[in-house]
């Protein structure tokens, strides 16, 4: 189970969840820092990834344009990496049930 963390998450996610998610990567990892949410939606529906963003943007284009890109919404408001990273750590179980599962798609987490 591979987490592709968006933008507006540290790139230091990936290396600290290395054991839990391995293969986790960054959008700077694959040069998608500045591409659009549908072109991040695409990429990571392609490559196997589970997008973990704090953007609210996803949801929609991934619901009407009928992407199945699973997505991890941390709706948390200004924090730090190390408080993102406890959430993902405390959620993996919830996380791994988004990757099993075949028709769930979203899993906002707080």
């Amino acid at each position: 189970m591979r987490l592709l963390f968006d933008q507006n998450l540290s790139p230091r996610l990936a290396a600290r969840l290395a054991s839990l998610f391995p293969g986790s990567a960054h959008v700077q990892d694959f040069d998608l820092a500045q591409a659009s949410d549908v072109d991040l939606l695409y990429f990571a529906e392609r490559e196997g990834f589970i997008l973990v963003s704090k953007d609210s943007d996803f949801f929609e284009p991934a619901l009407l344009r009928g992407y199945t890109a699973k997505i991890v919404w941390v709706r948390r408001g200004n924090c730090s990496a190390t408080e993102i990273e406890n959430i993902l750590r405390r959620e993996a179980t919830q996380i791994e049930h988004l990757a099993s599962t075949e028709n769930l798609y979203l899993l906002m987490l707080y």
